[in-house]
């Protein structure tokens, strides 16, 4: 089912499926920011990331002395969620373990996905609580898939990544799905890095950034149209599109968790980059998307 939020700049469809973004509009304009999810090139708008955050290697990973398999980016996006609370501009979701959950993650927990707009922002948070007596072994995050606006004035190639602050960054490059941890390298994303379908031959670009606030910019010079991301404690974003099939949209995407390194045990309690919560604790993280349009 879907759910709407909604103010005087922004009017938002949430679907109880995934907790996910169906859509994105300027509450005037009726321009749709989010990528409709075209099952000929990417099936999705926004999925949520849970519990892992890219490949497993093999798809599979052991815990206690058993083998589960799970698939890539986990499976809340694929699970429905219930409505905790709903106001005209914020909404929470939750998903609690269940049958189907532990027969490939033994693990008892509620994620709460909360939608919360503020003038032309739109929060995505997100709370993990570990709801088990033993440590719960997570990751998170958002994939958000943004339109860019094409037309007889402006390509594709006319967009680009922006980031702050402006610094060069750690980049771990993909090898297949997974992290080839020995050719990570210092990135110049203290300059922009233009925007073509050839950017996302190798899959997604994967930056570290250190868990402190930093800002994701998606602009043209030939409109006022763009959107910002602010991650802010995220350790990780990856920038991606599908390739080889193409089309005018972009993936920003912060995450609290990240893809199998090559050389993985495939034990989850040495998974890089999972997030360990003692029984009882609570986990919280989010990030903002700022949407300006063109007319603006």
């Amino acid at each position: 089912m879907n759910y709407t939020i909604e103010n005087n700049m922004l009017k938002v469809e949430i679907s109880s499926k995934g907790a996910e973004i169906q859509s994105v509009k300027g509450t005037h304009t009726g321009y749709e920011y989010m990528w409709q999810a075209d099952p000929k090139i990417w099936g999705r708008h926004a999925p949520v990331l849970f519990p892992i955050v890219g490949r497993l290697k093999n798809d599979e990973y052991t815990y206690d002395g058993k083998t589960y398999h799970l698939g890539q980016h986990g499976f809340a996006r694929n699970q429905e969620f219930e409505v905790e609370k709903h106001t005209k501009e914020s909404i929470t979701f939750v998903l609690r373990d269940n049958e189907e959950t532990r027969r490939v993650y033994p693990f008892k927990f509620e994620l709460r996905v909360n939608y919360n707009l503020l003038n032309n922002l739109l929060e995505e948070n997100f709370s993990v609580t570990n709801t088990d007596d033993k440590e719960l072994i997570f990751g998170v995050g958002g994939h958000p898939g943004f339109n860019l606006p094409v037309n007889q004035e402006t390509v594709k190639e006319d967009y680009y990544f922006a980031t702050q602050p402006s610094e060069a960054r750690v980049r771990i490059p993909l090898e297949g799905a997974y992290l080839n941890w020995n050719k990570r390298s210092l990135a110049s994303t203290d300059s922009l890095i233009t925007i073509s379908d050839d950017l996302f031959k190798n899959d997604a670009l994967i930056y570290e950034l250190r868990g402190h606030d930093n800002k994701i910019s998606l602009k043209t010079e030939k409109s006022k149209f763009h959107i910002n991301v602010w991650t802010r404690d995220a350790p990780f974003v990856g920038i991606w599109s599908q390739y080889p099939k193409t089309d005018n949209y972009v993936c920003i995407e912060p995450w609290w968790g990240i893809a199998d390194r090559q050389d993985a045990s495939g034990k989850l309690e040495e998974k890089y980059g999972m997030n360990h919560l003692a029984p009882g604790e609570e986990f919280n993280a989010g990030f903002s998307i700022a949407y300006h349009g063109e007319e603006e």
